[in-house]
């Protein structure tokens, strides 16, 4: 299919820009967003003086690595408004993460700042191959939750049409998308797996569908995922990228043109990939856990927040920017087996790799004894009802064991018996051990 690439013009000048340029920006941003944070948010003033770093310690942008990180135990530590840049009646709009303790985690937007998410979504967007007028199906949930409100806001800023279906009936998803004949769908991609399969259930052809150019975020997804994607749905399928906590959708995203990896809007985002046991700062290119400081907010100005999110940074390809590689897994999502460490994306990439197997799977992780047990549960697409579903989990299993190192349970089910997940993010893990 063509791929939408920019023609002159249609490129932000930033966009375009020397290493020398945009470094410059950074610091001018960086320098006036660490000045702001230590006048008007208590919890950086005194983290900046435990650590002994004021804002004019900043003379260069390796300067950020002597300030402290920021986690989101801090964030909830400042629930709900503490961390915020500004008096609350400046706030515009209040967004928050799932609480899985029991309290979200807060973020805060200006006029300003939702007028600056909207025109880098509208970025991502056009990177994308998006433009003008085109029909964009937004099928990732609204509410407190940043995708869809992101999304929607990001699209008309581009001009496009915007359909705000959010998640859930799916069937109807189907519906709207054949009658209204969409070109873009921004959802998670495991629930576009679940759009491809209601096309087969109603005896439609999903590669017949109007959507050019699927925008899949707020998951990991491998590139497995995106070529059975791709063969399934007949798209283009990219890569959003973004986090409550530094923005939403769009702090990252990657060029149809290229699809090698988001890149990370470095006039708005500082990136840093540190050791996630050590924090040490690690040379380009080398893998750890990224870090990001935002050199633009205004409501919810962060500083060195660790996202969790195991990756690399790489050099700049279809545009002036730094990219980031696929996301192998997150430090907190790791789950270490017997002394082996294993991540979700190993398992599905291994799932996805395996003829007859539908993309969906769980990991259920339990304790017997003082030893952890791990059950991979998988199932059969529905074109393979009849296969030898033993025979396919045996397969499945030592693969598992050859390729990661550890020892599981493989059990195949029957097509779509894995828990589906029809708004926000699919469940890969559930760890019954005791905490």
């Amino acid at each position: 299919m063509p791929v939408k690439t920019p023609r002159p013009g249609e490129l932000e000048a930033i966009e375009t820009a020397s290493r020398d340029e945009i470094s410059a920006l950074q610091l001018q941003r960086l320098q006036a967003t660490l000045a702001r944070v230590y006048e008007h948010v208590p919890h950086y003033r005194a983290a900046f003086d435990a650590k002994g770093v004021h804002p004019a310690d900043c003379k260069a942008l390796a300067d950020l690595a002597k300030f402290p990180f920021t986690t989101k135990h801090d964030l909830r530590a400042n629930y709900p408004f503490g961390m915020f840049a500004v008096p609350r009646q400046q706030v515009a709009r209040v967004h928050a993460s799932s609480g899985t303790t029991g309290k979200p985690t807060v973020v805060g937007y200006t006029k300003n700042d939702i007028e600056m998410w909207a025109g880098l979504v509208a970025r991502s967007i056009r990177a994308a191959g998006g433009r003008a007028g085109d029909i964009v199906h937004i099928a990732y949930g609204y509410g407190l939750f940043t995708g869809g409100l992101g999304a929607h806001y990001g699209a008309e800023k581009l001009g496009c049409t915007v359909i705000p279906m959010s998640g859930g009936q799916t069937e109807k998803q189907v519906q709207l998308i054949r009658d209204f004949q969409p070109d873009i769908i921004m959802v998670t991609p495991s629930y576009m797996q679940v759009i491809i399969e209601e096309f087969r259930r109603q005896q439609l052809d999903p590669r017949e569908m109007s959507v050019k150019v699927g925008i899949f975020g707020a998951e990991p997804w491998t590139e497995a995922m995106r070529a059975q994607i791709e063969a399934d749905a007949g798209i283009d399928a990219v890569d959003i990228y973004g986090l409550s906590e530094v923005m939403g959708p769009g702090v990252a995203s990657e060029c149809v043109e290229s699809k090698d990896g988001p890149v990370i809007w470095e006039d708005h985002f500082l990136p840093e990939i540190i050791d996630p046991e050590t924090g040490e700062v690690l040379p380009e290119g080398s893998e750890g856990e990224l870090v990001f400081t935002s050199l633009t907010k205004e409501a919810f100005p962060i500083i060195r927040y660790r996202t969790r999110d195991l990756t690399r940074l790489l050099p700049p390809t279809s545009r002036a920017f730094r990219r980031m590689g696929k996301i192998v897994g997150r430090s907190d999502d790791m789950l270490i087996i017997r002394g082996v460490n294993m991540f979700p994306s190993q398992v599905e990439e291994l799932v996805l790799q395996t003829e007859g197997l539908s993309g969906q799977y769980q990991i259920v992780v339990t304790r017997e004894g003082t030893l952890d047990e791990v059950q991979v549960l998988a199932e059969v697409l529905p074109s393979h009802a009849a296969a030898d579903r033993e025979a396919l989990g045996k397969q499945l299993q030592h693969r598992i064991k050859t390729l990661i190192g550890v020892s599981t349970r493989v059990a195949v089910g029957a097509p779509e018996s894995i828990e589906r997940t029809l708004v926000g993010k699919a469940r890969r893990v559930i760890d019954k051990r005791p905490r």
